[in-house]
């Protein structure tokens, strides 16, 4: 298993942190089938992936976002990869 850890700093406020975790969200479930619940709160959001191989959560806050990912053993391979593309976007 190999888990992938990205911080991101942003000035967005809540709200429009919030408007990229959606749109990030509908890109993720149609274009990955990850299936995406989101468990909104107070000062921010979670929003919980998940589909075979992977799992992880996106913490969605007012200057922040925080993605955590386990990769399952075959994905575990191109992890390096997925990183990159997720630092990308």
């Amino acid at each position: 298993m190999a888990d992938i850890h990205i911080h991101r700093a942003h000035k967005l406020g809540l709200k429009g942190a919030r408007e990229i975790a959606a749109q990030w969200s509908e890109t993720a479930q149609s274009k990955l089938q990850l299936a995406c619940a989101n468990a909104p709160g107070k000062d921010g959001d979670e929003l919980q992936f998940s589909r075979p191989g992977v799992k992880g959560t996106l913490q969605v806050c007012r200057d922040y976002f925080e993605l955590n990912a386990q990769l399952g053993f075959l994905l575990s391979a191109f992890k390096e990869q997925i990183e990159a593309e997720i630092a990308k976007n």
